[in-house]
């Protein structure tokens, strides 16, 4: 389990997102070729406005994965009294390969924090089997108010096997220079 030097405790993810748990698969997010998400690094949203490549490390091909990116600051990290917004989820991510293989169900959405710095999590789960998170595509899940919890539990994900996060804030004119 986590220890209190874990990046995910000190950023309060674990707690504010999700349950304590043990890493069993290496992922990888990267924007626009070269800027890796590293725990708790700060990106400006000019910087992640394109979708990730996520590349997991781990499992086998008959092994499946889903990934939600989760936004726990939502309005602002002083009073996040609207909790999660969801700005992505992509299902039967094969093992030992990146999201693109994988089935997207909620489109990818740039962040857009307005107030403080906020928190933008990956959370990668282990599915019991191909096709077997069930989402109609014609109603996804709603984006605010988005329950990370919940809906690991209602798809019987368990915890995740890999998170990382990172942070952002909102760019002054100044900061894009």
């Amino acid at each position: 389990m986590a220890s209190m030097s874990d990046p995910l405790v000190v950023g309060r993810v674990i707690g504010d997102v999700v349950e304590s748990f043990s890493p069993t698969v290496r992922m990888t997010v990267t924007y626009n070729c070269n800027k890796q998400v590293y725990n708790g690094h700060e990106l400006f949203p000019s910087a992640v406005s394109m979708k990730p490549t996520v590349e997991v490390h781990g499992g086998d091909m008959r092994s499946f994965f889903t990934l939600i990116m989760t936004d726990p600051d939502v309005p602002g990290p002083s009073d996040p009294y609207l909790r999660e917004h969801l700005h992505w989820i992509v299902t039967d991510i094969p093992g030992t390969t990146n999201a693109t293989f994988g089935r997207e169900v909620v489109n990818y959405e740039m962040p857009r924090p307005n107030i403080g710095i906020h928190r933008f999590v990956f959370l990668l789960y282990k599915q019991k089997g191909r096709q077997t998170v069930l989402m109609n595509p014609n109603i996804p899940p709603a984006r605010d108010r988005f329950n990370t919890r919940n809906f690991a539990e209602e798809n019987e994900l368990g915890l995740p096997v890999a998170a990382v996060f990172f942070n952002a804030q909102r760019e002054t004119a100044a900061r894009r220079r």
